[in-house]
């Protein structure tokens, strides 16, 4: 069958390259794999579906070719140096070092010739193999068989590097128990999760993770949540509320009754989530792939010129002086250290923020927010807790509070805001017997609806404006949230409803103004509420009584002076916004399957201190990666240059090669160890 490359959605190259061959040994070739295009796929992955994590293989199966041939070499090295033998030389010594170079080489030649039978010829295998079997050609063996070896070393360091990176990340993935304990009456029965029905009743015993979304029975339980949200204090659920899939239960046996399919679990969109975000390149990344692409052919061509052009300008012009020039120059020019080195440091940079529940859905969401200017935040749910309860209910006389409050609360049984919680809390239950009809949402203002014939309007004071119904107070003297009220053309009154500010709220903005990030507030609640949020938290500006569209402006306002913008709040009903920022970041993984659709960023945990948490991820996971683009660039170029006036050996070439990408690698796991 003809082979056909695989390619991500940004052109790059996914098979028949090195890196393909590192991952592949790793167990993690999801890491790398995009989606490819249909007509460009082709089978012959290594990666069945199993793990062949190298965390759980045999490390030493990985160095033994290695080894094999550090030994032969150091005893070669002897009997030519420091114990000379006489039988050690001519046919003997040869084949000697071919036995040393077999083990490391063999592999990396037969990649070479698969990967020019692919059609991919300028490899990293192809150049090591000419530089290694040209230093033989002229009979520079030790140094043959060591650059060899050293490469083969690096590709083990290399491999262990991106196991390590994928097993932070699959931390994260492995949160989910494949098989549940169903309840039927007296007796139990241990089944597949994800044959588990809606419905079902799971029995969770101490220690236990759920495996699906539930609502819990039992009267009360306490679960450790950290696989969803980073945090590690315990959680106490009462009866009815909602459990997730991931939390694990801490001290009695719990029943939680099924309320989600398996496939559509909370965690279930996280771990896709996670699975998919290293398939989005960040723009450093897919620069260095191209770069790579385009600079192999080229120091291969250079080579050659170093070994044959100065036949023409030397005078005393020695081939195998001029070939070893150009195979060092060789040896140095392998793009190891960067292709590997920089999606190892994005895996970390995700690995660390997952850990610390933050979810990012790609690497390039992490360079964007290491560039963020301004972050621009709603107010409920966001910098407040969202939960509302209700202050005051102020009625015009002849209208019976009792019966308002009945109307009030079945049109905000129609309403998802925190705002319809609040006034069921207070009012109790709906009342069916509400001839409510014609219920309509308008965006920004309320809910519209009739009561046997007769209009009922409730949302703020612009929604009664809209509608042309006079009322006798002022909006701005009251503090709280408002809920403005008419009935039947006539103006009936308003309830005042009040959220509390998050604990961490205030030194979110702290640390966002040490990070240099302005922050700014767009709500559609009232401007005095809004206005003592933002001077209680010490936010930059602030604006209220906003509608979608106010709040769009607001941000092209900022953009339009060419500063970058991530916006923080729900991800649904201000998606305009989202989509018009550089970063979306959605507050309250755990509260809306679409905010995790929708972000570019997912905070789990609602926590608002995530938000600069997830900058200083961003800002150290790109630091590390143009530290090491600095270092390759620096070592290589020094190394090229004194490898073509021949003053580096093979040795130097070595370092400037291997040497480099094991000090580049180590510098990207940094990212793994850090505590933000």
């Amino acid at each position: 069958m003809e082979h056909k490359h695989i390619y991500d959605a940004q052109g790059k190259q996914l098979c028949c390259t090195q890196t393909e061959k590192i991952y592949n040994q790793a167990g993690a070739q999801r890491l790398i794999q995009g989606a490819p295009a249909q007509d460009q796929a082709h089978s012959h992955s290594d990666d069945d579906g199993h793990d062949h994590s190298v965390a759980e293989g045999n490390t030493l199966q990985l160095f033994l070719p290695a080894i094999i041939s550090f030994v032969l070499l150091i005893v070669a090295i002897a009997m030519d140096n420091w114990v000379p033998q006489e039988w050690f030389k001519g046919w003997i010594r040869i084949i000697w070092y071919v036995l040393a170079y077999i083990p490391v080489g063999f592999p990396v030649i037969k990649d070479a010739l698969k990967s020019i039978g692919k059609g991919e010829i300028f490899s990293e295998f192809l150049l090591m193999s000419i530089a290694t079997i040209g230093a033989f050609a002229i009979k520079e063996y030790p140094e043959g068989v060591a650059v060899m070896l050293f490469y083969a070393v690096g590709e083990v360091f290399q491999t262990l590097a991106v196991s390590r990176a994928k097993s932070n990340i699959k931390a994260l993935l492995d949160q989910r128990p494949d098989e549940v304990t169903i309840v039927e009456g007296s007796s139990s029965r241990v089944i597949k999760a994800d044959a588990a029905a809606i419905g079902d009743v799971i029995q969770l015993k101490p220690g236990e993770k759920l495996g699906l979304d539930g609502e819990l029975i039992s009267d009360t339980a306490s679960f450790n949540t950290a696989a969803l949200t980073g945090e590690s204090k315990p959680d106490t659920k009462t009866k009815g509320e909602v459990v997730l899939a991931g939390m694990i239960n801490m001290n009695t046996v719990s029943l939680v009754k099924v309320t989600t399919a398996y496939q559509d679990s909370k965690l279930s969109k996280i771990l896709e989530l996670v699975q998919n975000a290293t398939s989005q390149k960040a723009p450093t990344e897919l620069f260095i792939r191209k770069f790579a692409k385009i600079y192999t052919p080229i120091v291969v061509l250079l080579a050659i010129a170093i070994c044959l052009l100065p036949y023409f300008f030397v005078g005393q012009y020695v081939f195998s002086d001029w070939l070893y020039r150009a195979l060092v120059f060789l040896v140095i020019s392998c793009p190891c250290a960067l292709v590997i080195s920089i999606p190892l440091g994005y895996f970390g940079g995700i690995g660390a923020a997952s850990r610390n529940g933050i979810l990012f859905k790609g690497s390039n969401f992490l360079d964007a927010m290491a560039a963020i200017q301004n972050v621009v935040m709603d107010k409920t749910g966001t910098m407040t807790e969202g939960v509302f309860k209700v202050q005051e209910v102020r009625l015009e006389p002849g209208f019976e509070a009792a019966t308002i409050l009945r109307l009030v609360n079945k049109i905000e049984s129609h309403s998802s805001h925190p705002v319809a919680t609040a006034i069921r809390e207070y009012v109790g239950e709906f009342d069916e017997s509400v001839n409510l009809t014609d219920v309509e949402e308008i965006p920004g203002h309320g809910l519209k609806g009739n009561v046997d014939g007769k209009v009922l309007l409730v949302g703020n004071f612009k929604l009664l404006d809209k509608f042309k119904i006079a009322y006798t107070i002022d909006p701005n003297t009251i503090v709280y949230t408002t809920i403005a009220i008419a009935w039947d053309n006539r103006f009936v009154g308003y309830i005042t409803i009040a959220d509390s500010i998050k604990g961490d709220a205030a030194q979110t903005i702290q640390l966002l103004h040490k990070l240099g990030v302005k922050a700014t507030m767009l709500s559609g609640d009232k401007s005095t509420v809004v206005a003592y949020v933002a001077k209680e938290l010490g936010i930059d500006k602030a604006f209220g009584d906003l509608l979608p569209e106010d709040k769009v402006n607001k941000v092209k306002e900022i953009n339009s002076v060419g500063e970058s913008v991530a916006f923080v709040g729900d991800g649904v009903n201000d998606a305009p916004v989202v989509a018009l920022s550089d970063v979306g970041i959605a507050m309250g993984g755990l509260g809306s399957d679409a905010t995790i659709e929708t972000a570019d960023v997912v905070i789990q945990d609602d926590k608002p201190s995530k938000i600069p948490m997830a900058i200083h991820i961003g800002k150290q996971t790109k630091k590390v990666v143009y530290q090491n683009i600095g270092l390759a660039f620096v070592v290589k170029g020094v190394v090229l240059i004194l490898g073509a006036g021949g003053l580096a050996t093979m040795w130097e070439a070595v370092f400037a090669d291997v040497g480099v990408s094991l000090i580049a690698i180590v510098n990207a796991i940094r990212i793994q160890k850090m505590k933000f």
